[in-house]
């Protein structure tokens, strides 16, 4: 199906490639960086863009491009997630998916790009099969291959996952300790007019988890409002009939670090946004202007704000901004015209108490230049821990197949994409 992987940098320079068939030419990329050229954003750039004779399938990560190329017609979703299950890898070995530590690190790039891929078709893809079939870099390995001049990190023994039914569970894990823990993530998309209104806003939830179980445990997780989770994307170890029926989460997990389940919240479901933004933002003729903000928390069930920030791109006819925060530090980029208001955290109490943060001050415009005719976006970030804002809930987490007792916890945390809540001023 796969047929070569090209990896791009950010300036346009294939530093590296893997074919799994024939050799396909370099050249075949120049359809890519002609859609990357009509491009503003890297992101923007088409995931399927097809030429006479193959198909260009590509991701973008890191500042980092993986076009996939394709000789025959196939499912282009099925491609664009086996790319990112790549890149997933080469986090999980090098902490960091870079140019630089994948060229530090072809040799092993390349054995897992074998191991991963077999005759075009995905074939093991589970960390925790790989790591037993190649040895994850480590700085002894490093002098040992210096020294003995050999570069090869495969194993000499099968791995015991091959032997197992479960493909994502090896056989006879042990641990002294038995632990599961699960962080529910939910990033909050929003868009909130100058008087408050939410015009647009969207949840994307994940459940991570970190499982050390001994033997061959099956969890389930129950949850309360199960029904909020409709458009939702499961790892391979959930049964999905159990999940249809029931909307109960079973299975087997694998061992360590994982993702269990991603899923999207719409606008079409009411979202209660926790924080507010106050705004009083006047230009005067003559070369001046009026600059005040007051942030606040809203709904947050007694909980704080953490990490507050606030960035605003101020109009090119700015030349100066004199401000003073009652809380956090503020800066003003006269260069890019960028106002960054590290908050830092909000009580929850501060409304009742008075103690809102507030920033307040003059703006000074260029001379000559005309009056802003609107007002500057604002964009936030903000998290709070122990909160969902979707109001999905693990209800119950049980274990079965097994006699210990484990120990067991679910972490729960909102949070901000940079530039993905903007309030309107």
């Amino acid at each position: 199906m796969i047929h070569s992987l090209f990896m791009i940098n950010g300036s346009g320079e294939i530093f590296m490639e893997k074919h799994w068939k024939t050799v396909v030419s370099k050249s075949i990329c120049d359809y890519f960086f002609e859609a990357q050229k009509k491009c503003s954003n890297p992101e923007d750039v088409p995931p399927v863009i097809a030429t006479p004779h193959h198909y260009l399938i590509n991701i973008c990560r890191n500042n980092l491009y993986f076009v996939a190329v394709l000789t025959t017609e196939g499912a282009p979703l099925f491609v664009i997630e086996f790319l990112h299950r790549i890149m997933d890898v080469f986090e999980e070995y090098f902490v960091t998916c870079t140019e630089t530590t994948l060229k530090d690190n072809y040799v092993i790039v390349y054995e897992l790009l074998d191991e991963m891929l077999d005759s075009g078709l995905p074939l093991a893809t589970e960390t925790g099969v790989l790591k037993e079939l190649i040895k994850p870099p480590n700085l002894l390995r490093k002098v040992a291959h210096l020294v003995t001049g050999d570069s090869t990190n495969v194993s000499d023994a099968l791995s015991s996952n091959q032997l197992s039914n479960i493909p994502w569970r090896r056989l006879g894990i042990k641990y002294a300790s038995n632990e599961a823990y699960f962080d529910m993530i939910e990033e909050i998309d929003a868009i909130i007019d100058r008087n408050g209104v939410t015009v647009m806003g969207e949840i994307q939830g994940y459940i991570d988890c970190c499982v050390k179980l001994s033997g061959m445990p099956e969890l389930t997780l129950l949850f309360v409002n199960p029904r909020l989770l409709d458009d939702v994307s499961f790892h391979p170890c959930v049964r999905l009939k159990k999940w249809e029926s029931e909307h109960v989460l079973s299975f087997v997990p694998p061992d360590g670090n994982f993702r269990l389940i991603s899923y999207h919240i719409g606008s079409q479901n009411s979202i209660s946004i926790p924080i507010y933004v106050k705004s009083n933002i006047q230009y005067r003729e003559g070369g001046s202007g009026r600059f005040e903000l007051t942030v606040g928390p809203k709904q947050t069930m007694g909980k704080s704000l953490e990490a507050v920030f606030i960035e605003c791109a101020m109009p090119k006819s700015v030349l100066n901004c004199t401000l003073t925060p009652s809380q956090g530090k503020c800066t003003f980029d006269p260069v890019k015209k960028l106002l960054i208001w590290d908050i830092g955290k909000i009580e929850s109490n501060a409304q009742n108490a008075g103690h809102l943060p507030t920033i307040r001050g003059n703006i000074v415009l260029i001379s000559g230049q005309p009056i802003p005719e609107g007002n500057p976006t604002l964009s936030v970030r903000f998290t709070i821990n122990q909160i969902a804002l979707s109001g999905l809930r693990v209800q119950r987490v049980d274990m079965h197949g097994e006699k210990y007792k484990p120990f067991k916890g679910v972490k729960y945390i909102t949070t901000v994409k940079n530039g993905r809540f903007q309030v309107r001023t």
